[in-house]
């Protein structure tokens, strides 16, 4: 596949996520503590983390280790951050979070992993197969934007990990039910780990600076925006005494 029809892949993926976007303000996605059984066969939570995370780890690894490109730049460095991240999402986080009933619709994991072949397709055969080593030479690594990126990708990847780490020691063991979290950025958004994702995402399309990289910044904004926004009126709507100060994942604006 030459860099033209990855492009116009790319441009399609895009306007895809523009509809998504829209269409996730009206329909919310049954997991988490939005489960439902009315989508159909489920798995167990746990599981279903590890399989719809799993193939953004394995293609960029993939294609790190045997890419045309891969090594003969420094695109390592911005596989290693994207390996690094999803590390976090496929094994580390699904083994921390806590046993429940609740399960995950089989539909749900099968989106997932559409979504991840996808955007982890992009991105690695770029990097891999059609970046040239000049574009990741010694003047990338040198430009003040590679490392605004990667200093937005950091803070973001901290926020979104503080804010987990949050969320999953909430309730004391043997506690059931949902609190609502306190401290950190939950004093000012309803999901600062989504907002976290968002800031880091951003930050590796500014790293990376192609189209590639841009279309999962856009992605992830399309998934989470949405997502937050569900979850800050689900906070709304089970505690009345809910801070009204709070907004969804931006604050101040959103």
């Amino acid at each position: 596949m030459d860099q033209h029809t990855l492009y116009i892949i790319c441009y399609v993926w895009l306007g895809i996520a523009i509809a998504v976007h829209i269409t996730m303000f009206f329909i919310t996605a049954p997991f988490g503590r939005h489960t439902t059984t009315k989508w159909g066969p489920s798995i167990n939570n746990k599981a279903g983390w590890i399989i719809m995370e799993a193939p953004s780890l394995l293609i960029m690894s993939y294609f790190l280790i045997f890419g045309t490109y891969s090594q003969e730049s420094y695109a390592w460095i911005i596989f290693a951050f994207w390996i690094f991240h999803y590390i976090n999402r496929t094994i580390t986080y699904p083994i921390r979070i806590k046993a429940t009933d609740k399960k995950m619709p089989l539909v749900i994991a099968i989106n997932a992993i559409f979504f991840n072949l996808m955007n982890a397709g992009l991105n690695g055969y770029y990097l891999g197969e059609l970046a040239d080593p000049s574009l990741y030479g010694d003047e990338w690594l040198m430009n003040p934007r590679t490392w605004f990126g990667i200093f937005l990708f950091v803070v973001g990847m901290g926020i979104n990990w503080r804010a987990d780490h949050i969320l999953i020691n909430l309730r004391k063991p043997g506690e059931t039910g949902y609190k609502i979290p306190k401290g950190f950025l939950f004093d000012w958004v309803s999901s600062p780990n989504l907002m976290g994702e968002v800031i880091e995402w951003t930050g590796f399309a500014i790293m990376a600076w192609n189209l590639p990289a841009l279309t999962f910044a856009a992605w992830t904004f399309a998934n989470l925006v949405p997502r937050a926004k569900n979850h800050h009126d689900w906070y709304k709507q089970r505690f009345p005494e809910y801070p009204e100060k709070r907004k969804a994942i931006f604050p101040y604006i959103f």
